[in-house]
């Protein structure tokens, strides 16, 4: 039986799914979900990430991770994690260039938080020849606090579900996923829960997302690094002010679809709700930065550079480096979509690429 079999049965019997929990089931039902079973990465998979679209992006953020390091007085040892580190190209492009600090690579133990195991193989593959052999955790909660830590999370808040609200004429109403005559499944809206205060305003017919997913995964990392010690970098692609929109969307082969087609056979995804992660960071005990647009926090750790470098070496991609760069950087790509936020210890430096020049 398909997923969207058994979730027809289960609404049927027990009545609407919320959004979140529709998204949670279609991407980690352990029978059929997403990422438990069939993750497809990559430009032969469903999306590009931008560890995919250029070694640059993973380079620049090992780099980060050591100017880090620094920042905190070099702590040995420490513990360096990954969370979400999907194909392990982002970690094995950091760990390659933080080559150039032994000492930091001589005092890491190197964490990779992923709880799908096709991809787990995956990176056990892509690390086989890494300085550091990972160990590996399946929930970011599970980190340990008795060391510092220094965290990278890219497009990790994006996985991590909303539950959505319609402004109508005669209220907010809640969306969510029921079963209709012909047996199959839609969208329908219920009575908001009582008290529901929206993070923002909206006309009416606009949606607004709620993600106490999001919000609990920033809590649960700022109260760490409150006690550890440490900073961890966030990257995704997201809202830096609270605003109206239905962010829920599905991808394969790297076209949108309609997100309840096909559960579990596409990646779904919601925007990163930064105002609410930052906030929910501050009250757990953190201090936060940003939200700095990709492009803006990329060329800040040296991105250009770093292309004109890789040009000199290789004369013949230039222009090459030049689209990716592009890519990465440029608000008509990923420049400015995406972005990045910092969480760190109280009374420990800013993290690079997060003050102003």
């Amino acid at each position: 039986m398909s997923l969207k079999a058994r979730l027809l049965a289960e609404i049927v019997a027990e009545g609407p799914l919320r959004v979140d929990d529709y998204m949670l089931r279609c991407l980690w039902d352990p029978l059929d979900g997403y990422y438990a079973r069939r993750p497809a990465l990559g430009p032969e998979g469903d999306f590009v990430t931008a560890p995919q679209v250029s070694q640059m992006f993973g380079e620049l953020l090992g780099l980060w991770a050591v100017q880090t390091w620094i920042g905190l007085g070099r702590p040995a040892p420490f513990r360096l994690a990954e969370i979400g580190p999907g194909d392990g190209t982002l970690i094995a492009d950091a760990l390659r260039a933080a080559r150039v600090a032994p000492d930091f690579l001589a005092a890491a133990e190197l964490v990779l938080v992923e709880p799908s195991r096709p991809l787990r193989a995956l990176q056990q593959h892509r690390l086989a020849d890494a300085p550091l052999s990972p160990t590996w955790l399946d929930d970011a909660t599970r980190l340990p606090s008795d060391q510092p830590v220094i965290v990278l999370a890219n497009e990790v808040l994006d996985c991590l579900p909303a539950r959505q609200f319609v402004r109508t004429e005669s209220g907010w109403a809640e969306r969510r996923v029921a079963s209709t005559d012909t047996q199959d499944i839609a969208f329908v809206l219920y009575p908001a829960p009582s008290g529901f205060q929206p993070p923002c305003d909206a006309a009416t017919g606009q949606v607004v997302e709620v993600s106490a997913a999001q919000e609990g995964f920033a809590a649960a990392l700022a109260a760490l690094l409150a006690e550890a010690g440490g900073a961890a970098l966030l990257i995704d692609y997201g809202r830096d002010r609270p605003e109206p929109g239905d962010t829920l969307q599905a991808v394969r082969n790297h076209a949108r679809r309609d997100p309840l087609a096909a559960p579990g056979e596409d990646d779904l995804t919601v925007w990163a709700d930064f105002p609410g992660v930052l906030a929910a960071a501050r009250f757990s005990g953190a201090e936060t930065a940003g939200p700095v647009p990709q492009g803006v926090f990329l060329r800040r750790l040296g991105l250009d550079a770093r292309a004109a470098r890789l040009a000199r070496a290789a004369p013949e991609e230039a222009g090459r480096l030049v689209h990716k760069v592009v890519r990465l950087a440029d608000p008509a790509h990923m420049g400015t979509l995406f972005k990045a936020v910092a969480l760190y210890a109280p009374g420990t430096p800013i993290p690079p690429g997060f003050e102003e020049p």
